[in-house]
């Protein structure tokens, strides 16, 4: 048995808890639209066509924001194309997947889904094929009273109040080579500024996020910052930050400590914007939106594409359908821990995607929906963590990874509201439980009052429309007070609940 400690002070304070922290992400790919949020024939379809049983799913995960409509969807959407009457709206070819866009979805749409969800709308413009009129036609669509022609137009559709959009991001992934309309830092990052600029003349109340790269591991990385940054400094309060990650060669030790990989990234955008920051002798800081983050089988999409090349424009087909197992519940409850963990500087984040495209929720047309394994971390997270986090740098065992070197077993953090602490820890060891003492004493005479576990004998468990409930949270029975201990199973995710 493994053997770590942490201590819990509420002087280790790094920020409060951001809520847009635990936001999620609707594209039109695949199945997330079509059959996922929205399926007017559905049993359980509401007078706009949205599934209640999606909705009712979308509640409990606790999203709070939700980015929309992409994603490299975005850089080829033309958004008139989804308001007024459905019967008029034109089909369009999406080059970005692949597929036929019916556009029966659109921005309002999505806002009366967002509203019933209970989550923040966070849209995306397209700078691939649009620049800044285009921006500005949405945001005045969107976000004027009443007045104008793209106002009005809103009214006659039937949105009579503005949809009140806070939280705008200029293009998506403008570094890589797959976007349509992919552009050079400098390229991009001028365009950026001169799309900010505008939409703040309308409404200079915005939160503005320019794009960051789309992986650490681009040949770009570092300096694409730098230059966006540059031109972008005055007129953005965001630079994103994108990362996927999977078990590789059935490596399961460096792909538990993937958030090792998030962690660094995280510091290098920071230490980067603000060398920027000095370089321009600005007084505000950037902070990052890490607008996409998931576990993903990127290499299993790419090696099928690679031997099926799409045929034909199907409309909503399924794609990135990837079932997950409990290591990948507990690959990202790591991840959520980092994001977490870094709330001085991420002060936004979004899981992508929400139902099933690399997603913690699954449906079947016209049948069932059920919570995927990385559900869990996530909903857990969202319900529990709220007031301070709180800096906790474990005592633990580590062990060799291929990947990342030696990792501690133990990867952890804690929130503090009011009279109640929360623990969320995850035990990376694959081959032992690992007994942790939580050192307590700046909190006064505490107790545990919940300590639950997610983890399963079969480290590859999933869960399935037949047998959705296979891998969820359970109580754990191995906690003992004075000293406060609990047992965390080998590859396990875990809250733990203190209060007097």
């Amino acid at each position: 048995m493994y053997q770590a400690s942490l201590t819990i002070d509420p002087a280790f304070r790094v920020a409060s808890v951001r809520r847009r922290t635990f936001g999620t992400f609707v594209e039109h790919l695949g199945r997330c639209v079509y059959t996922g949020i929205h399926e007017p024939c559905h049993p359980t379809a509401d007078e706009d066509g949205f599934r209640r049983d999606v909705l009712d799913l979308t509640r409990e995960l606790g999203a709070t924001t939700v980015r929309y409509p992409g994603g490299n969807f975005v850089s080829g959407y033309r958004w008139e194309d989804g308001i007024g009457p459905l019967a008029s709206r034109p089909a369009r070819l999406d080059l970005a997947w692949h597929c036929t866009e019916p556009n029966q979805v659109g921005v309002d749409e999505f806002v009366r889904w967002a509203r019933k969800a209970g989550v923040e709308p966070m849209m995306a413009v397209n700078l691939g094929t649009r620049g800044v009129q285009e921006a500005l036609d949405l945001l005045e669509y969107c976000n004027l009273e009443s007045g104008t022609h793209w106002s009005d137009l809103r009214i006659a559709n039937g949105s009579k109040e503005p949809h009140a959009i806070r939280m705008w991001c200029l293009g998506n992934e403008m570094d890589g080579p797959w976007q349509i309309g992919h552009k050079t830092a400098r390229e991009y990052g001028r365009l950026a500024a001169e799309t900010a600029r505008a939409m703040r003349m309308i409404d200079p109340g915005l939160e503005l996020v320019a794009c960051g790269s789309s992986g650490s591991s681009m040949p770009t990385f570092g300096s694409w910052e730098a230059t966006v940054l540059e031109e972008t400094y005055d007129h953005v309060d965001h630079i994103s930050c994108h990362a996927y990650y999977e078990e590789k060669d059935g490596d399961l030790a460096s792909f538990l400590a993937c958030s090792t990989d998030m962690e660094n990234f995280i510091a290098s955008v920071v230490a980067t914007a603000d060398h920027v920051r000095a370089k321009v002798r600005a007084t505000k800081r950037i902070n990052v939106s890490f607008d996409e983050w998931n576990v993903w089988y990127l290499s299993r999409f790419q090696a099928r594409q690679s031997q099926e090349p799409p045929r034909g424009w199907p409309v909503a087909p399924p794609l990135l359908e990837d079932r997950y197992h409990l290591a990948d519940a507990v690959a990202v409850g790591g991840l959520l821990i980092t994001l977490l963990r870094n709330s001085d500087r991420v002060t936004a984040a979004c899981q992508a995607q929400l139902v099933n495209v690399i997603a913690p929720i699954m449906t079947e047309p016209g049948g069932r929906a059920w919570r995927q394994t990385i559900f869990h971390p996530f909903a857990q997270a969202a319900r529990y963590a709220s007031g301070d986090v709180l800096r906790v740098e474990p005592v633990s065992p580590v062990h060799e990874t291929a990947e990342y070197g030696e990792v501690p077993l133990l990867h952890a953090v804690a929130t503090r509201d009011e009279d109640v602490t929360t623990v969320f820890a995850v035990n990376r060891s694959t081959d032992g439980p690992l007994e942790l003492t939580l050192e307590a004493r700046a909190l006064g005479d505490v107790r545990v009052v919940e300590a639950t576990t997610l983890t399963d004998l079969d480290v590859y468990a999933t869960n399935t429309a037949d047998d959705p409930g296979r891998v969820t949270p359970r109580p754990n029975p191995d906690v003992q007070a004075g000293p406060l201990r609990v047992l965390l199973p080998p590859v396990s995710w875990n809250v733990i609940r203190l209060a007097r």
